[in-house]
């Protein structure tokens, strides 16, 4: 859809004189109604009433917004639809101001302005006729003439009113540039007011600040707003969102070569141009240059404070004394005997400032954990329990009776400054933190922690260093692990309680590289089923969660169950396999409805999860919740996540996806009572054994592999961890 007029000229234009309607390709009227109307993609069905007939006409099409009582004015052609009949197929759409004083009252009472209804659009058109919209752009103060509008109610007309005229603007001078009512609708909540001037002057920025805007739509953009090809401006824009993949990626760095080659790729321009784009980005600062290695300013800085603190931390001797004590009173209050590597871990938390505690399923971590409190209990330290996501803070407190929270809860995340507000100058009031999960704790969190961290504080990370790295950038725990200058405490030995669980021993098995040994009994908790292609993997998913896992282990297929895969796309991707689950476990029904995002709909009962960290919202990428309302009308929905609920608006919904399948990177830190794992050659790319690790210790009382022999072999015998390009364990080992 392209509009052919400034964006200024969108409302209230001059009321426009009467014209013949017969001009071939153009229509104008006014609306009467909207048939139909989709805010994602933009497609509108009107009926407008053209000047001289006495019935409506059909007008179709990717359109702006066209409230009742507005005129408008279209280009495009006639066509038969053989179902809806005689349609204008409109190619362009502007808005005009409403002609007529009953148009004027429609369009105010239509919707667009919190707080006009039809009565008080009527006293308003009563009280300023013609004027009235004029009166709404330049005097809105004058609103207070009206009876029954108070102050209040007249401010927030005037603000709504102006708010309204702004996403117009927007809207016509982005679709004049080729963009959707959805992505300006996006652009407008990321900049506000100053929309406008940032896409005019940096359209680039978009791809980089606006959630969801790929860097080829903000390619497409700025060409339309004259930006040649060649400019060093799209040169640099393309090296930013190159740096900004790696990191979404998981990478901290880049080294400068793979960046210039990549970049030059994406933009289809010489190396040259990216050299010097480069270069001038760095001569401004906005990236960073460290050896032969390229950063973002942000993970930079972090990476680097992050081993300096630590190292700091290091340095600082502190004895913690009464360790025989300690193991006599936890075995008092627990009745646990802790052997040779667990009474040497106490000795370890008493003796350094830092402690890293790591191991598989069912080696004792918890014990330990329980075991290192009593310790700080007796030193009279004040201890703070800790976990980057809430169901492991919430596994945390259960297993150790003290109440644990979040990592963001416990920096106090103020989400207006995107910043924490604890930090070196108001740090936490803790003599000891002890952070659960580390492995999925990103750089730039670490960072947070480590300078909210007081100078007197003992810090010990828990975590499992084979599982998969962290979901944002960087891989702190294997880094400081690696680095060899933090404690370590490699925990080994499944004990008693863990001994009898077929996951924990083939968990184990998995990473020494050994193929599971599925059971064939009821009642069994680790099954293997033997499945080749992915029909037929497909086939036993929709049984399992159907038939034999509710009817043979009393599980709800939804809230118990969750099938973890290796990749999103493909036919045993978690795209393919969400649209069959959603159909079977939860199917269309008449009297809850469902809101659609693009291809996806949601219902009333789907499990879905957030894709982006939302500070607002303080949902977190990665969280699972059920769907416990919809709005089809509104386009709005609301989500219970634990304990709290949520609402979604239409242009949050890209936030969310539907989450009966899901990747086995985004069930980091997460346990689920089944999990159902598919592994098949069509996935070999993503194969490896720390993947399969990872989704088999997901699990807690059953375990299903839907394995292609081949596809396990292939998975077992690639050893490689998930390679992190950062540079902390250099740091570290360095000194700096």
């Amino acid at each position: 859809m392209v509009s052919q007029v400034p964006p200024n000229d969108q409302t209230t234009l001059p009321l426009p004189a009467p014209r013949p309607r017969q001009v071939e390709g153009l229509l104008e009227g006014e609306v009467v109604r909207i048939t139909y109307e989709s805010e994602t993609t933009g497609f509108r069905v009107l009926r407008v009433r053209v000047d001289g007939q006495l019935e409506p006409e059909t007008v179709v099409g990717i359109l702006p917004a066209a409230p009742p009582g507005a005129r408008i004015r279209a280009t495009g052609k006639y066509g038969e639809d053989a179902r809806h009949g005689r349609q204008f197929k409109a190619d362009t759409l502007l808005v005009l101001a409403p002609s007529t004083l009953d148009g004027i009252e429609r369009y105010l009472s239509s919707g667009l302005v919190p707080g006009i209804g039809p009565a008080y659009a009527k006293r308003i058109v009563d009280a300023f006729g013609e004027k009235t919209l004029e009166v709404l752009d330049h005097a809105p103060e004058r609103l207070r003439d009206v009876a029954g509008l108070g102050q209040r109610r007249v401010e927030a007309i005037g603000r709504a009113w102006s708010e309204h005229r702004l996403v117009g603007a927007i809207m016509v001078f982005l679709q004049s540039h080729g963009a959707s009512p959805a992505l300006a609708t996006r652009i407008y909540k990321r900049f506000g007011a100053k929309a406008m001037a940032i896409v005019s002057q940096s359209p680039y920025r978009l791809a980089l600040d606006v959630w969801g805007v790929g860097f080829k739509t903000a390619d497409l953009l700025a060409r339309s707003l004259g930006i040649p090809v060649d400019s060093p401006e799209r040169a640099q824009a393309g090296v930013l969102h190159v740096l900004h993949q790696v990191s979404e990626r998981g990478h901290v760095l880049q080294e400068r070569e793979l960046l210039v080659t990549a970049t030059s790729e994406l933009l289809e321009c010489p190396l040259e141009t990216v050299e010097q784009a480069v270069e001038c980005l760095l001569e401004e600062e906005r990236i960073i240059q460290d050896g032969t290695a390229i950063y973002t300013l942000q993970l930079h800085a972090a990476e680097a404070r992050a081993a300096a603190r630590l190292l700091e931390l290091l340095g600082d001797g502190s004895l913690l004394k009464d360790v025989g004590r300690a193991v006599a009173e936890f075995k008092r209050t627990t009745g646990l005997e802790l052997d040779e590597i667990q009474r040497h871990a106490i000795e370890q938390a008493a003796q350094s400032k830092v402690l890293i505690v790591t191991g598989g399923p069912g080696v004792g971590k918890t014990t330990i954990i329980r075991a290192i409190l009593t310790l700080f209990d007796l030193a009279r330290l004040r201890v703070a329990l800790t976990a980057p996501t809430g169901r492991a803070a919430k596994r945390l407190a259960e297993a150790t009776g003290r109440d644990a929270c979040t990592l963001h809860r416990l920096l106090a995340f103020d989400p207006k400054t995107g910043s924490f507000k604890a930090n070196h100058l108001q740090p936490l009031e803790a003599g000891a933190i002890i952070v659960d999960e580390t492995s999925m704790v990103p750089l730039e969190l670490a960072d947070a922690l480590l300078d909210a961290l007081p100078k007197t504080a003992r810090l010990v990370l828990v975590g499992d260093v084979d599982q998969l790295p962290s979901v944002g950038p960087g891989a702190v725990l294997r880094d400081i692990i690696d680095s060899g200058r933090v404690p370590v405490i490699r925990l080994t030995r499944i004990f008693r309680q863990a001994e009898g669980s077929s996951i924990v021993a083939n968990a184990h098995r998995i990473h020494e590289g050994e193929a599971p040994i599925g059971a064939l009994g009821k009642g069994e908790q680790f099954y293997v089923l033997e499945r080749r292609t992915p029909a037929e993997a497909i086939d036993a998913i929709r049984e399992l969660l159907t038939l034999r896992i509710p009817r043979g282990f009393n599980l709800d297929p939804v809230d118990d169950v969750q099938v973890l895969t290796p990749m999103q796309r493909g036919p045993v991707g978690a795209i393919a396999l969400n649209e069959l689950l959603q159909a079977e476990l939860n199917p269309p029904h008449p009297e809850r409805g469902e809101v659609r995002r693009g291809a996806r709909f949601f219902r009333v009962g789907d499990k879905v999860m957030q894709l982006r960290n939302n500070y607002d919202k303080e949902i977190f990428n990665g969280d699972m919740g059920r769907v416990t309302s919809v709005d089809g009308e509104t386009q709005r929905l609301v989500v219970r996540f634990d304990e709290r609920e949520v609402a979604y608006c239409d242009t949050d919904l890209d936030e969310l996806v539907l989450a009966y399948a899901t990747s086995i990177h985004k069930s980091q830190g997460s346990e689920y009572p089944c999990v159902i794992v598919p592994i098949l050659t069509q996935h070999f790319v993503m194969l490896s054994r720390n993947l399969l690790y990872t989704a088999v210790t997901r699990g807690k009382k059953l375990v299903i592999l839907i394995a292609h022999p081949r596809a396990l072999a292939l998975a077992l015998a690639e050893v490689r961890k998930e390679s992190r390009q950062t540079r902390l364990a250099e740091r570290l080992k360095n000194g700096a």
